[in-house]
């Protein structure tokens, strides 16, 4: 879809502040409520969920006292420094509503833990561990995000409004070293040689990069707690209570006190004490694949304590969830992931619900069609019982879909309507641009959330950036409500104007909807929905709120809009 087909019902969405109630511009405040309430009756799927990832450092600032800590400086390459983001500012965004306009159903944080307090350079300038992936110290909240209680407060908050939590956790490597960040011991890591992903033990036994060094997590061999953590429990006066924890926990499960239980302990850690609600799991193909499996089963019992001891905060009885990244996975992998040298691993055999879907941003490329039913047809086959995914544009992924932004409408409806689970990156909604004037690497993907574009309703080209955000959060607020768009079976109705059903059964609830791109902007047309709701009955449009009544197959709303997403609630 091109950006210039946008009705012209959108833009009386725009007259609202950013963060305005969520309900469409033509649609009155009684039929929103109404919508909303029978969109709490529909379950939540995780096969079907609207996560949003964001990193916390480069989203919203809710606290600039905690700009720079531990001593760091204002003084990082472009884009590789801290910018201020926190928890306290994703908290303020739930709150205002934004995730919920969205359709969001869970937010994915980039892992909170306190980073390395100094820098390194990895060829592209200065750098520090804004991005959450350079542990220090695995039991603390970064002081440059918040504290422990704005953690919680944050969890509470997702869960309050209806929104889960996704922790990132890293089981492969610590922070790189410097002259603030000693190495761990030898027992603990190794520190080369660098991987050369030819094979299983290129790509699992070595660094990813160079000074970036590798949990021995193969070993079984007992452990003492590294010196700098020691020191650092004892001068924050926790030394005693975090070691008789872990002497509670390895006389529980009888684990041997090697490096890959102690990290176990820490990442269950704050599933129990906060009630986080998944795991996605950092460069998963470069460990062993069994240790996922255990971080699994403790992740799971830790959950279910959580849960019966806050029965008031739990969202529903799900069991706890876990979703893979294994660099390169595609949907067309199934189960059979090629680690190289004749070595292939069934990931989701160990403990996972999901994969990220690595090849959505290629996919996108196709016609709806092609994709749609390609999607369909994998997760209702080889991965029937599991799901993906999907992303177009990440932190680390060089190759986005539509970096220039210049496709941001066709991107929400193949993204948001694909099969499987949908993974907005910040800014996704909002076209933030991914290529940055000074940027190296992967830090053009990393640009801070694009708030004042989106409050000065800002123009780019033939299109505005709140009429970008009003579009995803339509497709948003729709796939929350209807289970059978990421979940459903799929079929096409018609070619032309493009018309698809999908349709969900489970445990006696089920939900169908249709759903039509590509529409003229200029008039309404009748759409087909013959097959799916019978003549007679009135169903909606969630693009633009009207209702219309099926005759002869086939049912035309009264505004034209450039997609319906039709159900009969």
């Amino acid at each position: 879809m091109k950006p210039s087909v946008l009705a012209a019902s959108l833009l009386l969405a725009l007259g609202a502040s950013a963060g305005a109630a969520a309900q469409t511009s033509s649609q009155p405040a009684s039929s929103a409520a109404g919508q909303a309430g029978r969109q709490a009756a529909k379950p939540f799927l995780w096969e079907n969920a609207v996560v949003y990832f964001l990193l916390t450092d480069r989203f919203h600032n809710g606290d600039r006292g905690n700009d720079l800590a531990y001593g760091r400086k204002a003084d990082a390459a472009t884009l590789r420094g801290f910018m201020g983001g926190d928890l306290k500012g994703v908290t303020a965004k739930i709150r205002e509503g934004y995730f919920k306009e969205l359709g969001v159903d869970a937010i994915w944080l980039t892992p909170p833990v306190e980073q390395i307090h100094g820098s390194t350079d990895e060829g592209t300038g200065k750098s520090y561990g804004f991005h959450g992936y350079w542990a220090r110290d695995f039991t603390a909240v970064d002081a440059n995000l918040g504290s422990e209680r704005d953690y919680r407060e944050l969890v509470d908050t997702a869960h309050a409004h209806g929104i889960r939590v996704i922790l990132d956790v890293v089981m492969n490597h610590t922070g790189p070293v410097t002259g603030q960040d000693p190495v761990w011991p030898s027992d603990w890591v190794r520190t080369g040689p660098t991987c050369t992903y030819k094979d299983a033990p290129t790509t699992v036994d070595c660094t990813l990069v160079d000074n970036l060094p590798d949990f021995l997590t193969a070993s079984r061999a007992s452990v003492a707690l590294p010196p700098q953590l020691v020191a650092k429990w004892k001068r924050e006066g926790r030394y005693e209570r975090e070691v008789k924890e872990l002497d509670a926990f390895f006389k529980r499960t009888g684990y041997p006190r090697a490096p890959r239980y102690y990290l176990i302990k820490w990442h269950t850690d704050w599933i129990r004490k906060y009630g986080v609600d998944g795991f996605r799991a950092d460069t998963v193909k470069h460990t062993e694949p069994g240790l996922w499996k255990e971080l699994k089963q403790e992740a799971s019992l830790a959950y279910e304590e959580w849960k019966r001891a806050n029965p008031d905060k739990r969202l529903g009885d799900l069991p706890f969830y876990m979703v893979s990244e294994v660099y390169n996975y595609s949907i067309r992998h199934g189960h059979r992931f090629d680690m190289g040298g004749g070595v292939e691993v069934d990931w989701l055999a160990q403990g996972f619900d999901s994969m990220i879907n690595f090849s959505m941003k290629s996919d996108a490329a196709q016609g709806y069609e092609a994709l749609f039913s390609s999607y369909a047809a994998a997760l209702h086959g080889p991965l029937k019982g599991y799901s993906v995914l999907n992303y177009i544009s990440s932190h680390d992924d060089g190759g986005p879909y539509d970096p220039l932004r210049q496709r941001p409408f066709e991107s929400a409806n193949k993204l948001m309507l694909a099969p499987g689970a949908a993974q907005i990156y910040y800014g996704d909604e909002t076209a933030r641009l991914l290529k940055v004037e000074g940027a190296q690497g992967d830090a053009t993907l990393r640009s801070y959330m694009n708030w004042d574009e989106l409050a000065a309703n800002a123009s780019r080209g033939s299109y505005r950036v709140g009429e970008v955000r009003e579009h995803w959060a339509r497709l948003g607020r729709f796939r929350a409500a209807h289970p059978a768009v990421g979940a459903g079976t799929h079929q096409m109705l018609a070619a032309n104007p493009y018309t698809f059903k999908r349709s969900w059964h489970k445990d006696g609830a089920s939900d169908r909807v249709v759903v039509a791109l590509d529409l003229p902007r200029e008039r309404a047309v009748p759409v087909t929905v013959a097959g799916v709701f019978h003549d007679g009955q009135t169903v909606r449009d969630w693009y633009t709120g009207g209702t219309a009544v099926v005759k002869d197959g086939k049912v035309q709303f009264p505004e034209a809009a450039p997609v319906a997403l039709i159900a009969q609630d």
